[in-house]
């Protein structure tokens, strides 16, 4: 059996920022797995070519997560489909800079994505899935949202605030079925971490890891097999954080 157990034949998925990346690594296995999903980015054309190799079950939605009208078009697309029985918050930017030189625009940007986006996200989503007696919310936080780090302090800040939010949602939506889980990635080999120096990453099991390593998390999170789960924080890292980081 792969990872994540059971099928998710009639549900439906909408993942943003799930165009390239750990994004379309999320959407090609709640696809393989049956469900049909809902390709949410602004990256119009890989988008759309990602929706039309999946085929059948795959669509895309143009979606900007800090637009209330880009959600409800997204969500639009969902309810045509039957609903949004998961979400994947996964869209993320982010930037750098030392906190004497780091500026309030890259500090509003980082923020309104990767945190504003995924509290909009839930907003557009929970009538739905109230509506359909529950259902499961993935934020996908970082090994960030569990530790600092110098010259990340927008990036930091969101992804302990996807963290939190996360709780306080998981106590909020429990009576209505609604799970709220987050998972916490560590150094990851995508288009946003290529400026990254990966050699200085201690990682013990020894490699950095592939868009493809995080799916049975999300798989795991989507599906029964984690009927039991909420308000928890599932850490995909390699053990990044286990210990002291000696180099």
């Amino acid at each position: 059996m792969s990872p994540g157990g059971e099928g998710l034949a009639g549900r439906v998925a909408l993942v943003s920022g799930g165009a390239r990346g750990l994004g379309a690594a999320y959407v090609r296995a709640l696809h393989e797995r049956g469900a049909s999903v809902v390709i949410g980015d602004v990256l119009d054309e890989q988008g759309r070519a990602l929706a039309e190799d999946l085929g059948e079950r795959a669509h895309f939605a143009h979606l900007d997560v800090t637009s209330e009208q880009d959600w409800a078009g997204a969500t639009g697309v969902a309810a045509g489909l039957g609903g949004v029985h998961v979400l994947v918050n996964n869209a993320g930017i982010a930037n750098a800079g030392r906190i004497e030189t780091y500026e309030p625009a890259q500090w509003h940007a980082v923020i309104a994505v990767n945190l504003t986006g995924v509290y909009l996200g839930v907003r557009a989503v929970v009538g739905m899935m109230k509506d359909a007696g529950g259902g499961s919310i993935i934020n996908i936080s970082s090994v960030q949202g569990m530790r600092g780090g110098a010259a990340l302090h927008g990036y930091t800040a969101s992804k302990w605030g996807v963290r939190g939010l996360t709780k306080s949602l998981a106590v909020e939506l429990g009576q209505d079925g609604i799970r709220v889980n987050s998972v916490h990635p560590g150094f990851v080999e995508t288009d946003m971490t290529q400026r990254l120096d990966a050699q200085r990453q201690v990682i013990p099991l020894g490699r950095i890891a592939q868009p493809e390593d995080l799916v049975g998390a999300v798989l795991f999170l989507a599906g029964d097999a984690s009927a039991y789960v909420t308000g928890a924080e599932l850490v995909v890292d390699g053990g990044m954080i286990a210990g002291v980081p000696y180099r």
